[in-house]
């Protein structure tokens, strides 16, 4: 599977977006070692707190179908500046691979590459 059509998966999980308070659907697909591609989108809350992003919400549905090994991360979002994970995305992400490839999408279908390390250079390990 290409980074592209990677990113096309991401953008069409933004579509099942929750998000009344922000307006900002995000919608993010992770690929793991085998192929398989698990979604999520941002689900809000008016607790915002209670919020779960996209990136996690992928993670956790690869993770209750057994996957735990994972190589690449989209998050897509129709927004002027870069989508990265947000702290807790990045420290829950680095939990099963800390050197994952990130890719983070702008309007206008562009997108970047980060290591997961890069963006988190000390993660929080016991």
């Amino acid at each position: 599977m290409t980074d592209r059509e990677l990113m096309t998966i991401a953008k069409r999980a933004a579509m099942n977006s929750y998000s009344p308070y922000s307006h900002f659907p995000v919608g993010a697909a992770i690929e793991c070692t085998d192929g398989t591609v698990y979604t999520g989108c941002n689900v809000e809350n008016a607790a915002l707190g209670s919020t779960l992003c996209a990136e996690r919400i992928a993670c956790a549905k690869a993770v209750s179908e057994g996957h735990q090994q994972f190589t690449r991360l989209a998050i897509y979002a129709d927004s002027q500046n870069w989508c990265t994970p947000c702290g807790a995305c990045r420290q829950f992400l680095a939990e099963f691979n800390p050197e994952l490839e990130v890719l983070c999408a702008r309007a206008g279908d562009r997108y970047v590459s980060y290591r997961l390390s890069d963006l988190m250079p000390n993660r929080f390990e016991f």
